[in-house]
């Protein structure tokens, strides 16, 4: 039987460490797990039947609310992920965006209302002919390492790995030009920004799909996107027109964008109140939770993150010197300072060196070399930035029913021949 991971915490004591039940150990062991081995597919149809110019190898977790999963060893091959091989999921459905084709913009546009000097409405046409920025950024799903959570207690939802994110390049016009352009002013009672788009849900009778976030974010980061990596969005990425908001979990980055209302309040709709949210101080493993805006928070930013790329999951590799890859991340608002390797209990954490990163809210490189003996090992990595905000050990501590923001450190284990 393998041995149980226990990382010497180079900041906090190991002895509080050790207290945690086996159940979080347990949980801390599997983080590793890649979703082309372990993930469950749930429908025989490949992502490639079920969204036209995917790759097939992606990982089913959904076919009528689409939810593909990127397997790690396709991330590490690119520095932008390919629209390809980017993974999907959608709440909602609308008509003819089961495919990566541009989408017709004629007609389209997106209106400006709620606590606004003035409504206002702007067609996308317009927005093309409007200067742009770009952005690299990671987009992942807030339920990405749902799978690591349910090893302690069920987590409902797609049981997704580590793969359930991407690398990408949006480009598109900022917010704040948009409302330059339109004349527009908010009302100083607005806090929020909610956002809705062209989709409609599955189910007759389900709430419509929209989410709120915090109207200074949305003034200082947000842009209204038209291409992505270079080209027009793709339909099933939310072509032609997306909100996005940069070191924002991809939930907030809303497709098929048709309106931007300025609120007091966040919306009190269902996908943003009784959904996406994390509990504002942790619960017991395995313990029902009812989320409501007063005792949860929103799935805003992303939490710092790091993942080994390769090795990967129960690879054999040969003895000597080991290549270790991955990258790192956060929500941008601090700088990645220090990206910790470790190869097993009572074994010293090791610098990986870290290469640029293509801005602050892309995915940041880093490499270490091992010199790893024969037998079975496990390579953990931890990412700290300049807030000194890292991650934790076990993945008991931001255990949820919901299965989301996972963010615990990263463990694979290798065998060495």
């Amino acid at each position: 039987m393998r041995r149980i991971f226990l990382p010497n915490e180079p900041r906090a004591s190991r002895r509080s460490f050790l207290k945690h039940s086996a159940a979080t150990l347990a949980g801390g062991l599997l983080v590793g797990r890649d979703a082309a081995r372990v993930g469950h597919a749930a429908t025989e149809r490949t992502a490639a039947e079920i969204v036209a110019g995917k790759d097939p190898r992606l990982i089913v977790h959904g076919a009528e609310a689409i939810e593909l999963e990127t397997p790690l060893r396709f991330l590490a091959e690119y520095v932008v992920t390919p629209k390809s091989l980017l993974y999907v999921r959608n709440n909602q459905q609308l008509a003819g965006t089961d495919n990566l084709d541009p989408v017709a913009m004629k007609d389209w546009s997106i209106e400006i209302a709620g606590l606004v000097d003035k409504p206002a409405s702007i067609r996308v046409a317009d927005l093309s002919r409007m200067d742009h920025v770009e952005h690299e950024l990671v987009l992942q799903c807030s339920g990405n390492g749902r799978a690591y959570f349910s090893k302690l207690a069920p987590a409902k939802g797609a049981q997704w790995h580590s793969g359930a994110m991407g690398n990408v390049r949006f480009a598109g016009v900022p917010l704040t030009a948009v409302l330059d352009r339109l004349k527009v002013g908010h009302d100083s009672a607005a806090r929020f920004v909610t956002a809705t788009g062209r989709d409609t849900p599955i189910k007759a009778g389900d709430a419509d799909f929209e989410h709120s976030i915090p109207l200074d974010d949305a003034l200082a980061r947000s842009f209204i996107a038209l291409s992505m990596n270079g080209e027009p969005i793709p339909a099933v990425h939310g072509g032609p027109v997306r909100l996005v908001t940069p070191g924002y979990y991809a939930t907030m980055n809303v497709k098929w964008l048709t309106q931007l209302r300025f609120d007091a309040q966040e919306t009190p709709n269902y996908h943003q109140v009784a959904r996406y949210r994390t509990p504002k101080e942790p619960i017991p493993v395995g313990s029902d939770f009812k989320y409501g805006l007063a005792n949860s928070d929103a799935n805003w930013r992303m939490r710092i993150k790091s993942v080994i790329f390769s090795p990967l999951d129960n690879e054999v590799v040969r003895a000597g010197r080991t290549e270790v890859r991955g990258v790192a991340w956060n929500d941008g608002a601090a700088k990645i300072e220090t990206v910790l390797v470790t190869t097993g209990p009572q074994r010293p954490w090791q610098q990986a060196t870290l290469a640029p990163g293509a801005g602050p809210y892309a995915w940041q490189p880093w490499s270490v070399s091992l010199d790893l003996p024969r037998g079975e090992h496990q390579i953990a990595v931890r990412a700290i930035d300049a807030l000194g905000r890292s991650q934790p050990f076990s993945a008991a501590a931001q255990w949820n029913p919901a299965g989301y923001c996972f963010s615990a450190v990263h463990v694979v284990n290798v065998v060495v021949s």
